[in-house]
C-alpha cells in the first residue's frame, strides 16, 4: 500500500497551514492511501533547538520519513523562507532522508510576494536531504484558506484546484516510482 507522510512544519494548532494539509491527507486517504502527521511543534522543544540527533524523541519521525514512498512538507511563510522549528527539525534528519522520496510542498503565506520563497529557501534544504523528485507546490495566501466553525476548512477555488492537481500528481509520482523496471520500458 502506498504510504504518504505529512509532516507539518507550523509552530501553531489550530493553524490555516495545519488545515490545509490534514485536508490534503483526507483526500489521499479516500483514495485508499494510507498517511500520518507528524506536527514539528509536538516534538520536545529543548531537543530541536540543541540539535539532538540522536534523541529517542526523533526516532519515530524518522522511521516513518524511512517507511514513506512520498512526503508532504507543509509551512507558513514568515519573513520570505519557512518557519525556524521546520528548520531545526530538518537539521536533524540523516543526510540522505529524502533520497527516492517524491515531495510536495505546502505553504502558506500572508501575500503572494512569498510565493518563490519555497523555490528559494525550502527546496534547497529539502535536496541538501536527497530530495530529486518534486511535485507542483501548493502556496495558498491566507484569505484563500478559511477554518470554518466546525474545523472544516473551505479553500478558494483556485487552491482547491491547485490541491486536487498536486495530490493527484503525487499519488501518480509515487506509483510510477515504485513500478517494476519492466512495466516502465514497456510503457
Amino acid at each position: 500500500m502506498t504510504y504518504i507522510l505529512a509532516i507539518a512544519g507550523s509552530p501553531a494548532h489550530p493553524s490555516r497551514t495545519y488545515s490545509l494539509l490534514e485536508l490534503a491527507t483526507q483526500r489521499l486517504q479516500a483514495q485508499g492511501v494510507e498517511t500520518d502527521i507528524i506536527s514539528v511543534r509536538d516534538l520536545p522543544a529543548e531537543d530541536l533547538a540543541y540539535g539532538r540527533y540522536d534523541s529517542p524523541a526523533l526516532a519515530q519521525p524518522k522511521a516513518l520519513i524511512e517507511r514513506a514512498d512520498g512526503v508532504i512538507i507543509s509551512t507558513p511563510i514568515y519573513k520570505a523562507s519557512y518557519t525556524g522549528v521546520l528548520k531545526a527539525f530538518l537539521d536533524l534528519l540523516p543526510q540522505r532522508a529524502l533520497v527516492g522520496k517524491v515531495v510536495l510542498p505546502i505553504a502558506t503565506g500572508g501575500t503572494i510576494a512569498h510565493y518563490l520563497s519555497i523555490d528559494y529557501a525550502l527546496k534547497p534544504v529539502l535536496s541538501e536531504l536527497g530530495a530529486r523528485h518534486f511535485i507542483s507546490t501548493v502556496y495558498a495566501i491566507d484569505h484563500q484558506v478559511q477554518r470554518q466553525k466546525d474545523g472544516s476548512v473551505q479553500l478558494d477555488a483556485e487552491v482547491e484546484e491547485r490541491l486536487q492537481s498536486a495530490l493527484q500528481e503525487l499519488t501518480r509520482a509515487v506509483h510510477l516510482s515504485h513500478a517494476p523496471t519492466k512495466q516502465l520500458a514497456s510503457a
